[in-house]
């Protein structure tokens, strides 16, 4: 099996910046790419920023794009997500998500961490 462990989060001031990352480990485990994902109270996740491995290639959302970074380390299975220019509406729980090459990349994004929260004050 696969685990996921985030951190990184905490309390910032709106304008300022904070780097978040996220190591995915297992014995078998071939990533395929890894992402973000947020969730603020009474709102539905929802996708922040990917990265593939083979490739590198990135894909952002629009509310983040120019913003947000995110980039990995092939060795260790660790991504990254930087965040400037953090707005109050960026407050949220960050969840990291793995898809796993071979067959488990039919699974999408099947392995989950527990969340880092970041908090951006006015």
């Amino acid at each position: 099996q696969v685990q996921v462990v985030e951190s990184g989060g905490g309390l910032v001031q709106a304008g300022g910046s904070q780097r978040l990352s996220c190591t995915a480990s297992g014995r078998t485990l071939q990533v395929y790419a890894m992402a973000w994902f947020r969730q603020a109270p009474g709102k539905e996740r929802e996708f922040v920023a990917s990265i593939r491995w083979p490739g590198g290639s990135t894909v952002y959302a629009d509310s983040v794009k120019g913003r947000f970074t995110i980039s990995r380390s092939r060795a260790g299975n660790t991504v990254h997500l930087q965040l400037n220019g953090l707005r109050p509406e960026d407050t949220a729980t960050y969840y990291c998500g793995v898809q796993r090459s071979g067959w488990g990349s039919s699974e999408g994004y099947k392995f989950w961490g527990q969340g880092t929260q970041v908090t951006v004050s006015s």
